[in-house]
């Protein structure tokens, strides 16, 4: 395909799932709010109960129209990758439902991560010094956890839209100018799309949540996504753009590990969490993580098309510096 059809493609593919995931949202709503009710807890932002599973619509809009666009583009979605988002969703809605163990949890969301990392061919690396094995063992535990802390920032209305798109959009056009493989800008695109479909739901204040039924897939074929990225030789553009996200999270555990708190539990230890709790306003919150991640994507574009380190190490230092300074904005009280 030439490049306008594929910007043509990808649009109208941006499109239908939008509108897919729209329509799936708004129909099983009621069923959501009969079945999978997310009560105010330790953790939440939310003070009433609220329906969650609304990621079973924008999952099911991406896999569904990347899989229709790959066959008409004859682009090859690896097969490991649809059946572990389909998985782990299932894990997801499952803990939705009955909240599963810890344990059973992290065992199911390894296998599903493996089942990418271990399926990849040999020559995909991004540090061609290390040994296989241990490459490909890292990879895991970054993917694990990658998983996870998209499911930990999916904690406030338009959180992962905030994140998602920035992310996805930037995805795409690495796709279009050749620097991305066409099957990552491929379900990037479709994902970009389905989550802008949920938008008008979870838009403050919000009617429905994406549950882990949707945080924890959008996590699996982001990191997937980043990880082929990776695989292209960018991994600065790969770090640069889930920056905040990765930034937000880790902190978060290593300082509860510090305090020797229950790190897995329920808290509102996030930054994200305490700028609420610091006066910020949720639209505000929202704004700013956007914004960030608008400005992480230009760095990590920019990174990409001059692939020089004399760029991409101050780009990696000024997105560290940005991301720096929105947490720290965030950690405190605002002044009335």
């Amino acid at each position: 395909m030439s490049p306008p059809a594929d910007a043509l493609a990808s649009l109208l593919a941006v499109a239908i799932a939008a509108l897919i995931s729209a329509l799936v949202t708004w129909t099983s709503r009621p069923l959501l709010q009969r079945y999978a009710l997310a009560r105010p807890n330790a953790r939440s932002s939310h003070r009433i109960p609220t329906p969650q599973g609304a990621g079973i619509a924008v999952i099911g809009a991406t896999l569904l129209v990347a899989s229709v666009w790959a066959a008409r583009a004859n682009v090859a979605i690896p097969p490991a990758l649809v059946v572990a988002t389909i998985v782990i969703a299932l894990v997801g809605f499952a803990d939705d439902i009955v909240s599963l163990p810890v344990t059973v949890r992290l065992v199911l969301q390894a296998a599903c991560v493996g089942a990418i990392v271990f399926t990849a061919p040999e020559t995909a690396r991004i540090v061609p010094a290390l040994p296989l094995a241990l490459e490909r063992g890292l990879i895991l535990l970054a993917g694990v956890w990658f998983v996870n802390l998209v499911n930990f920032m999916d904690g406030l209305d338009l959180m992962t839209v905030a994140e998602v798109v920035p992310v996805t959009a930037a995805l795409l056009l690495l796709g279009w100018l050749g620097d991305l493989s066409w099957p990552a800008a491929l379900v990037a695109t479709t994902l970009c799309g389905a989550i802008l479909g949920f938008v008008p739901f979870n838009k403050p204040v919000a009617k429905v949540f994406l549950g882990d039924v949707g945080s924890l897939p959008i996590g699996l074929l982001l990191g997937w996504c980043l990880l082929e990225l990776a695989w292209q030789g960018q991994a600065a553009a790969a770090l640069l753009l889930p920056a905040y996200y990765l930034a937000d999270s880790t902190i978060t555990l290593f300082r509860r590990i510090a305090r020797r708190e229950q790190f897995w539990s329920a808290h509102r230890s996030h930054f994200y969490q305490r700028a609420t709790d610091n006066g910020f306003t949720v639209r505000r919150v929202i704004g700013e993580v956007f914004a960030l991640n608008l400005m992480l994507a230009v760095l990590a574009i920019v990174t990409v098309r001059v692939g020089s380190m004399t760029v991409t190490l101050p780009a990696l230092l000024a997105g560290a510096i940005a991301v720096g300074f929105v947490l720290r904005r965030f950690s405190r009280p605002q002044v009335s």
